[in-house]
């Protein structure tokens, strides 16, 4: 191995080589997922294709529900490499690296004098199943979440205004205006928790409100003139509806008051399930110290706050991932210190319990699937490679009942975390991906795009086909209703639909059928499906109806054909 090399794996700490190595083997293993990454990269295609970086735009129209510094950095990648999807997933995970460097960066200046938490945060952090997961996907969250933790990790210790006004200004270029609020209560409890804000509080709360401002300065310097070039309502939307909406009466992802109570044991798991941790939080005794009222400042009032806004979403919480990473790694650190929570009873053989009962399951899934017990086709998908992943999750059971506690015990768990979910994500890249893979949909639209053809869209557009068929034009949204109107005006159409179930007639006639999702998509020429919605039964097409996967037992015995 090269000199250089050598030292670069000498210096990277084993808990970000192991994350790297499961992170790029996790996110090549499929393609964009939608309707998260496909949006994205629809509105990064658009604004390249147009040659327009100034205002967003989807399917031909501004898009205000997000600020472009995500889409920035994906031209960047664009610029060099040219149009492709690897570069964003590559992106992704170099931010979703950052975010981890970050965390430990921001656990070493909490935690300056004890070394324990700081060494176990980022080990917390990695085995998280929820982050790991959504960080796959080609979204703004991670960005997010990385600019937060820069942002704080300037703001603990002696603050550095100036970086921490440039982390403030990049995190509301990624998400807006909820980036002060990962960053409010930090600094408006700076006395309690900062001996450097005790010290001089005029000062602080001072250069606290010129650094936001500053930050605020970033985002207005954007925002302005994509305002006046975006029109009067995309204006309207982009400085008022979008953050008010989902403030007061969410027009999206409206959710009850404590929602986010349940969804914690979906973001903390594996963690939830080790009972040392649980005895090291019942009996964590005061005194707290300024490394405790940091993350009691930074933690209880934001969460609070999400759990009042309206319009709630799991992935909303991410950033505060890493304070909870540190809370976690404080109170087992105490714990260590004052020797309590010995014995094997306080192991991880729950966790050990839940893999070995998802092993069961899936060496069952062939059983019931061949026994017509099976109604979800989900299951039916994953039997036909389960047995081999049961093999897998049996040996991370027999891991995480091997002998060792302390530290050792925390590499155990977190290396088996991240290998459980990063096998969970393999089985469904490998037997349910099909569901959500719209490449094949997206090169026949590709085709018709090619040949002029105008295309309609049942139900709500995402822009989900856009980045993949290169589509410059728009899409247009129409109900089920509209479809003999829409067709006898364009009579070259092509229309996509998706039903519940699978009409035996779009065997026979569409251009193409695949699953996706829950649902059905299925690909029409214009004319044919409304002299289908008519009642009246279409000449029979040229070629035959495509199937994506061409052998896929829900399709059942194919049709007859009048010229067969």
């Amino acid at each position: 191995m090269p000199k250089t090399l050598r030292s670069l794996f000498s210096v990277t700490p084993a808990w970000l080589a192991l994350w790297l190595c499961v992170a790029l083997f996790a996110i090549f293993q499929h393609g964009p997922i939608p309707l998260y990454s496909t949006r994205t990269l629809a509105v990064a295609w658009e604004m390249w294709s147009q040659n327009e970086f100034l205002v967003p735009h989807i399917n031909g129209h501004p898009y205000s529900h997000k600020v472009p510094l995500l889409f920035w950095l994906i031209h960047a990648g664009w610029a060099v490499f040219g149009v492709n999807d690897i570069w964003p997933r590559l992106l992704q995970v170099g931010l979703g690296a950052g975010w981890l460097l970050a965390a430990a960066a921001l656990a070493r200046r909490v935690f300056p004098l004890r070394p324990l938490p700081a060494q176990y945060t980022p080990w917390f952090l990695i085995a998280l199943a929820y982050s790991f997961l959504f960080g796959l996907q080609i979204m703004y969250e991670v960005l997010l979440a990385l600019t937060v933790a820069w942002a704080l990790c300037m703001l603990v210790g002696k603050p550095r205004w100036g970086w921490f006004a440039l982390a403030v200004g990049a995190g509301l270029m990624t998400k807006g205006p909820v980036m002060l609020l990962h960053v409010a209560f930090p600094l408006l409890l700076g006395p309690w928790w900062s001996e450097h804000a005790r010290a001089d509080r005029r000062g602080w709360y001072l250069r606290g409100a010129l650094a936001l401002a500053g930050g605020l300065a970033l985002l207005l310097a954007w925002a302005v003139p994509a305002g006046l070039a975006g029109g009067e309502a995309y204006r309207n939307e982009l400085f008022f509806l979008q953050t008010a909406g989902r403030v007061v009466d969410s027009f999206d992802h409206a959710r009850p008051l404590l929602w986010y109570l349940p969804m914690l044991l979906v973001l903390l798991f594996p963690w939830v399930g080790w009972p040392r941790l649980w005895r090291a939080a019942l009996t964590l005794r005061r005194p707290l110290g300024d490394s405790e009222r940091f993350l009691i400042a930074w933690l209880l009032p934001t969460f609070g706050v999400f759990c009042l806004v309206s319009g709630k979403q799991v992935y909303y919480l991410l950033p505060l991932l890493p304070g909870a990473a540190m809370a976690l790694a404080c109170v087992l650190a105490r714990q260590q210190v004052r020797e309590q929570g010995r014995g094997r009873r306080w192991g991880a053989w729950p966790l050990a319990l839940v893999a070995l009962g998802f092993a069961v399951v899936l060496a069952l899934l062939p059983l019931w699937a061949a026994g017509g017990r099976m109604h979800s086709h989900w299951l039916h998908d994953a039997s036909a490679l389960s047995p081999f992943f049961a093999i897998g999750f049996v040996g991370l059971a027999l891991v995480l009942l091997l002998p060792g506690e302390g530290e050792a015990e925390l590499h155990r768990i977190a290396g088996a975390g991240l290998l459980g979910v990063a096998l969970a994500h393999a089985l469904f890249a490998y037997t349910m991906f099909h569901n959500f893979n719209l490449d094949p949909a997206a090169d026949l639209l590709a085709r018709a795009h090619q040949e002029q053809r105008p295309i309609a869209n049942v139900g709500s557009y995402e822009g989900q086909y856009h980045y993949r068929a290169r589509l410059h034009g728009s899409i247009d949204e129409i109900r089920i209703d509209d479809i003999g109107a829409w067709a006898a005006a364009h009579p070259r159409g092509v229309i996509v639909r998706y039903p519940a179930k699978l009409d035996p007639r779009a065997r026979r006639f569409a251009l193409l059928i695949q699953p996706f999702r829950s649902r059905w998509l299925e690909v029409w020429d214009a004319a044919t499906v409304a002299a289908i919605e008519a009642g009246q039964t279409p000449a029979e097409p040229a070629q035959r109806t495509a199937l994506y996967p061409p052998d896929y037992w829900r399709y059942g015995k194919p049709p007859e054909r009048s010229d067969d």
